[in-house]
């Protein structure tokens, strides 16, 4: 019999533990040194100049390109147009009608029209000029009114009236709800489109290799598995022609979720030409590829009790999508199934109309299809608890869901930090000592508002519904006692790599330095169904525990047929481990020599998909919306406003997130942080605007991103509610927090100058507006009083 370390001079060195601890991101150094490599910096050798062609018009009947000029310049090695698609593209298979080209017709401007691949951009920028195009131009349409009105030309033959998507949901009896209330409000409000804002602007890298027919490509993506999909789709090619790999990302907020019309086209230009082309986009060109968050219209009736309870919700949602599907039905589905889950209600209606108009796709965006309805709910209810006289936590307080709980639609709540998120904020702000009382300067009003919100810890429900996990990890192991993580989920900022290291390293208990992570190269990579709707958390995260419980699992087992007893008998410490109750141990070296004997080189597996009560009801729709596990937030918000100016200064905001449990505290305050901002943004001063179909402001000088200047202090307060499906009890982290500041900023301008702003951006003109209209109103009131006691007379 051999024994190892008998009589170690020394106990075992205690555990090492990750969860819960505030980590810098794994992937930091690189980033802030500028060592990290992104699309536009991939040192792969020599490749041709991609350029995109755009339409100049917003709608017309393509007639004819040609391009033997072009192709006949020196330099110019390929030039593609729409028919060099086999196929059309799209993220919903239900939804696929745009080509990566435009072909028979162009539905926007700056539409691809056709593309050129050249030694240079002078002679990419000739060939353009030599091509000539003939388009027919048709009548365009720019709002969603003008899309549904009768008689308007259609943009898809095939979807009368325009309509992309009409969704119809009733749970309950609305009209007895409202019966019921004791008061009853019904506002209308107005969103405008909202751009993702990311900093690294679009590139792709595409390599043909003509003697193997290979296609290998480098891309901002995130969601190298949809790119792959789409690119043997678009091409005509087998995927297992195809590797795709995600290098580092700066930011994507939903705009990369969907395969982008520049992959496809830089692929087919690799192809046309036999090589290597790299397409890189202006900030403009990042704006007509757009896929952000589409103007919404809402029309939304509460009804309430005295006591606050919601007795019904009437919802008619109205969005401008742009020219083609996307993720459009996606988005409608869920402006209305999040109407549920943030509190009990007594009963709800929905009609939901996505639109198709002249102008460039909309898409997922950060809080994807429910930031705008959440604004027009929680400003509701804001006017609700003033019309009831009771404060505005009470009237939530009134309607709080005890977990677990099944909503009316069907989806399944099993933790819920709402309550400890309102006390919270409610607390910290000093809501009910400061509200009506802040001090007022002259000119500047102060105030405060509060709003609650909740998002999903990714989609129940695949989008492309395979029967594979809806997560997996691989985990290897070798001679060098090094744990590598491949995973195919895209870290784009957000955190996830450090993520999956710290659970990997908890169920191991060994030190993150042993850990290192491959991610997003399909020729290594397990796939994923990528990074959105926050599904890595939860969902990758609960694949990377199993793996790491499985090679615990064959660790322990190597180490009990080394020490020759039962694995029941082995205490894991991670760097050591050892028989209960003697001191015969071995070190993690030791343990992974046994585990090595006879396999050679570890490789373990594990998976994870969500459970089949989470995935949603049998309506027509129903899988939107659901999830295994709803984040939960409340927060305030501080505003001082500029009476002379109408501007509005964001003072403070303090903000709770249940997030489940903090795997990486510091990486939540900050995911947290991000949505705030995000939010401040889309509440304050983002929006897009055209001009005839033109964007006007395509650029990050007229399209108004807040800068460190505009932004507040945030205090950000975590609330663990433990979700028993989450990793650890983890859940969504970076999207919640965005629904409700836009309400929130709504209602501290109300607290501060008693008006009532139901439209986004709340800019200095909209407030300026506002004041001098209660002015008029005030007036006006005070005519008919005197009139009125004058007759009296």
């Amino acid at each position: 019999m051999r024994h190892e370390h008998v009589g170690l001079p020394k106990p075992p060195a205690p555990p090492t533990r990750s969860i819960g601890e505030r980590m810098p991101l794994v992937d930091g150094i690189e980033k802030v040194t500028g060592r990290a490599r992104y699309t536009a910096d991939l040192p792969l050798g020599e490749t041709l100049f991609g350029l995109i062609a755009r339409s100049p018009i917003a709608h017309g009947v393509i007639r004819a390109i040609h391009t033997d000029r072009a192709l006949a310049l020196p330099g110019v090695h390929a030039v593609i147009t729409g028919e060099d698609f086999s196929a059309p593209y799209g993220v919903i298979p239900i939804a696929q009608n745009e080509y990566p080209l435009a072909k028979g017709k162009v539905r926007y401007r700056g539409e691809p029209l056709f593309a050129v691949a050249a030694v240079d951009e002078a002679a990419a920028r000739a060939a353009v000029a030599a091509v000539e195009v003939e388009i027919d131009e048709l009548p365009a349409l720019f709002t969603a009114a003008d899309a549904r009105a009768e008689g308007a030309v259609l943009l898809h033959d095939n979807k009368p009236g325009n309509i992309e998507r009409r969704v119809e949901q009733d749970f309950g009896d609305v009209d007895a709800g409202f019966a019921e209330a004791d008061l009853v409000i019904e506002r209308s409000f107005d969103c405008a489109e909202i751009a993702h804002g990311q900093m690294e602007l679009n590139s792709t890298v595409a390599q043909w290799e003509p003697e193997r027919e290979r296609l290998t490509v480098h891309s901002v993506t995130q969601v190298p598995y949809y790119l792959h999909l789409m690119l043997a789709q678009t091409l005509g090619l087998d995927s297992a022609q195809i590797r795709v790999v995600k290098p580092f990302v700066g930011g994507g907020f939903g705009h990369r979720v969907e395969p982008l019309n520049f992959e496809m086209i830089t692929a087919a230009l690799a192809r046309a030409a036999g090589g290597a082309v790299r397409t890189e986009l202006t900030r403009e060109e990042v704006f007509l590829t757009h896929r952000g968050r589409p103007a919404s219209e809402m029309r939304i009736k509460i009804g309430c009790k005295q006591s606050g309870e919601i007795t019904a919700i009437d919802a008619e949602v109205v969005q401008r999508g742009g020219a083609y599907a996307g993720y459009g039905l996606v988005t409608i589905l869920y402006a209305g199934a999040l109407l549920h889950a943030l509190y009990t209600v007594g009963a709800v209606r929905y009609r939901g109309f996505r639109v198709y108009t002249n102008l460039p796709p909309c898409g997922a965006m950060r809080g994807h299809g429910a930031v705008n309805v959440r604004f027009a709910v929680e400003s509701v209810l804001d006017e609700l608890a003033a019309g009831l006289g009771i404060d505005p936590f009470a009237l939530r307080r009134a309607n709080l869901i005890e977990a677990p709980y099944r909503t009316l639609n069907d989806l399944q709540v099993n933790s819920y930090g709402l309550p400890e998120c309102m006390d919270a904020v409610e607390k910290l702000s000093g809501w009910r000592e400061r509200r009506g009382k802040l001090p007022q300067t002259p000119g500047v009003r102060r105030g405060l508002g509060m709003a609650c919100s909740h998002y999903v810890s990714g989609s129940a429900k695949p989008v492309h519904w395979s029967g594979e996990p809806h997560a997996v990890i691989n985990l290897k192991l070798d001679f060098d006692g090094g744990i590598t993580i491949l995973t195919g989920a895209s870290d784009i900022g957000q955190g996830s790599t450090t993520l999956l290291t710290q659970i990997v390293a908890e169920v191991l208990l060994l030190p993150m330095a042993r850990i290192r992570v491959v991610a997003t190269d399909s020729a290594v990579t397990p796939k994923d169904n990528g990074s959105y709707s926050s599904r890595v958390s939860f969902m990758v995260g609960n694949a990377a525990l199993r793996a790491g419980e499985e090679m615990k699992r064959v660790l322990v087992e190597a180490a009990a047929r080394r020490l020759e007893v039962s694995p029941a008998d082995i205490e894991w410490n991670g760097e050591s481990c050892g028989v209960v109750g003697t001191d015969r141990r071995l070190d993690f070296a030791q343990c992974v020599q046994a585990a090595l004997v006879e396999t050679g080189t570890l490789t373990v597996k594990g998976g994870w998909s969500t459970p089949p009560e989470t995935q949603g009801g049998k309506f027509r729709g129903a899988a939107v919306g659901s999830t295994a596990g709803f984040s939960y937030g409340a927060q305030v918000v501080e505003v001082a406003i500029d009476e002379d100016t109408g501007a509005v200064h964001v003072e403070q905001v303090w903000i709770a997130h249940d997030c489940g449990r903090a795997i990486n505290p510091l990486a939540v305050e900050g995911q947290v942080q991000g949505a705030i901002w995000m939010g401040m943004g889309q509440a304050l001063s983002e929006g897009t605007q055209y001009h005839l179909g033109l964007p006007v402001r395509s650029n990050l000088i007229d399209y108004r991103i807040p800068t460190i200047a505009e932004s507040p202090p945030i205090h950000v307060t975590l609330v663990e509610s433990m979700d028993p499906l989450g990793p650890f009890g983890a859940k969504e982290a970076s999207e919640g927090g965005l629904h409700g500041f836009p309400p929130a900023v709504a209602a501290a301008i109300h607290d501060a100058l008693g008006v009532r702003l139901n439209e986004l951006p709340i800019t200095p003109d909209r407030v300026l507006d506002a004041l001098q209209q209660r002015r008029r109103d005030q007036k006006l009131q005070a005519m008919k009083r005197a009139k009125a006691a004058a007759q009296e007379v």
